[in-house]
């Protein structure tokens, strides 16, 4: 039997619940959630290595929070600084939330350690300030493992922006998630119980922090998974956020953290740009997963995860996060911001990597478009995938999305990677009444145009104050002129990926064509935003990261660079020749 067909175990619960999860020499060799609070590196790590070096750079104190020692503090960045002022999951963990949402902006602009809580600390429960855009108003980010939501979750969520009007939208993340916006401070506390009513949290989702667990957007009902990863995924995000509780064992890393689990062939989770990715392969008969490690991209450096050269069974998939998770957080650095990602593995006794002959996947696999409709691994059932345009949702779309779910489905969609949405369980009966639905019809098409279907961005200046430039419309508009002017080969797509500013939320280095926010000179000698355009990067099987073709190109001359680069790469025919 090939191993698309085969559905593998789901981890262990009942033994996770009880302790009995067997665990890894390197787990044993790591600090322990509850250790003591100077925890000493095991003697196999310190030879021939600079003791100095190996000794855990933080200590636990009362509140099982994790603090920078006193003798590592010199040259520390300033998030680092903000954080040894005050504990930030206190706001969460001690009710710090409800207090400073009771006190007046002013008040609170009034006194430095206040500020910090609105503008850095209030990240740590996922609320971000939008201070030059938006003063007074947050953006709000959840945590939604594997992308699955439902429509209850959504009437929530659009309620919460329709009553800020114009100031309110929601957009789907490039980590199969939800980001709400408008959100006011004094809403928050009650936005919390809400959210927590509906089986949500917006938690430990910025700063140093480990961002959304990610894993197949089809999981369960996909024909060709190998395995179902949503189990996996429910199991990373409940050990990093402690039940939606906190979990200051992991809250104060040196900087933002990335994990997913695979479960398809075409490695829908980007597993190459994560800091721990979760392989799929058995050993010896038995299913668990091959470890990559060190996928990062950050505004001056990226770098594509590599083989640790190890493989854990599937029951271990949390013991093995938190032993990275701590080594990480007691080794890391924490000066330049820039150099503070997860770079280095500390050594630890591992069962080496499963063989070629024993991986999963399968990497000459083509990889799937899931948008449109597609049949499911339960018979008679379908599901759709919808393009949503560069992410972005109103209030009316996210009611209307519900609406359809139940409608034609089962209540579930599921979020990607692409910023798009998936409804599975629609019965092959219905999909034609789906189809004809003005929201698919009008707004969320499942067969996009060729440039459309791969057009991901980022916030932009419009809400984000380390934006350069605009990005979700001016991609739109792009996308829309460039295909007024060429045409593509038959069933030939291209993902091209805006990001404002060198930060690269939007992952440009992953896209066939990225724009990378700047500013330049325009002809006149005028300063004018602009963008670096990346070419070459690649997703599935055979991933790569792409790099710089051609630096500061202004905004307003974008257009006919782009259709000149369709040309040239990827065989696009101008219009007025397509007849020829």
């Amino acid at each position: 039997m090939s191993s698309s067909a085969v559905h593998f175990p789901t981890p262990s619960w009942q033994a996770a619940r009880r302790g009995r999860r067997r665990v890894p020499a390197v787990v044993a060799t790591a600090t322990p959630t509850a250790a003591p609070a100077t925890p000493q590196p095991p003697a196999s790590l310190t030879e021939g290595a600079e003791t100095s070096r190996l000794e855990p750079r933080v200590e636990r104190r009362e509140g099982g929070y994790w603090v920078l020692k006193e003798k590592f503090r010199q040259g520390i960045n300033p998030q680092e600084k903000v954080k040894l002022e005050k504990e930030p999951m206190s706001l969460f963990m001690e009710g710090g939330i409800r207090d400073l949402a009771a006190t007046p902006l002013e008040d609170i602009e009034a006194s430095k350690l206040s500020k910090d809580d609105i503008d850095v600390r209030l990240k740590w429960l996922g609320l971000f300030h939008r201070r030059k855009q938006q003063y007074g108003r947050f953006m709000m980010r959840l945590k939604l493992p594997n992308g699955v939501t439902t429509s209850e979750q959504i009437r929530y969520l659009a309620g919460v922006i329709e009553a800020y009007g114009e100031e309110g939208c929601g957009d789907v993340t490039t980590r199969q998630n939800w980001q709400i916006r408008g959100v006011q401070l004094p809403d928050v506390p009650g936005i919390l119980d809400g959210l927590a009513g509906v089986g949500l949290s917006s938690l430990q989702s910025g700063m140093d922090n480990v961002r959304n667990a990610v894993g197949n957007p089809l999981a369960g009902f996909d024909p060709h998974e190998i395995v179902d990863t949503r189990p996996y995924a429910n199991l990373l995000s409940q050990f990093i956020t402690g039940n939606d509780r906190g979990n200051p064992a992991v809250t104060n890393l040196p900087r933002k953290w990335n994990a997913c689990v695979v479960g398809s062939h075409d490695l829908y989770e980007h597993p190459h740009i994560n800091d721990l990715a979760y392989m799929p392969a058995t050993k010896e008969g038995r299913f668990g997963f091959n470890l990559l490690v060190g996928g990062f991209i950050s505004p001056k450096r990226w770098a594509e995860a590599v083989p640790l050269d190890a493989w854990v069974p599937g029951d271990d998939v949390v013991p093995v996060c938190r032993a990275v998770l701590e080594a990480y957080r007691d080794l890391g650095t924490r000066g330049n911001r820039q150099k503070t990602r997860m770079m280095r593995m500390p050594q630890g006794v591992l069962l080496r990597a499963a063989s070629p002959a024993e991986e999963l996947v399968n990497k000459d696999w083509l990889r799937r478009d899931y948008l449109g409709v597609h049949p499911q691994k339960q018979q008679g059932l379908c599901f759709v995938g919808l393009h949503v345009p560069v992410g972005r949702v109103q209030a009316a779309d996210m009611f209307e999305l519900a609406r359809i779910a139940d409608e034609y489905g089962t209540g579930e969609l599921r979020l990607t990677v692409e910023q798009n949405v998936v409804i599975p369980n629609v019965p092959d009966g219905r999909v034609a009444a789906m189809l004809e639905e003005p929201l698919l019809r009008e707004r969320f098409s499942p067969e996009p145009s060729a440039l459309m279907r791969g057009l991901v961005a980022c916030t932009g200046n419009q809400f984000c104050g380390q934006a350069i430039i605009e990005t979700k419309a001016r991609a739109m508009r792009v996308a829309e002129e460039a295909e007024r002017r060429v045409s593509l080969p038959a069933g030939k797509s291209v993902r091209m990926h805006w990001t404002g500013c060198p930060n690269s939320c939007a992952q440009v280095q992953v896209a066939d064509i990225g724009f990378m926010g700047c500013m330049a000179r325009d002809s006149a000698g005028k300063v004018c935003e602009a963008v670096d355009i990346y070419l070459g990067g690649r997703v599935g099987s055979d991933s790569h990261l792409g790099s710089v073709h051609k630096k500061g190109v202004p905004c307003k001359d974008l257009v006919p660079v782009l259709v000149d680069i369709l040309v040239e790469h990827f065989g696009a025919v101008p219009r007025e020749r397509e007849e020829d």
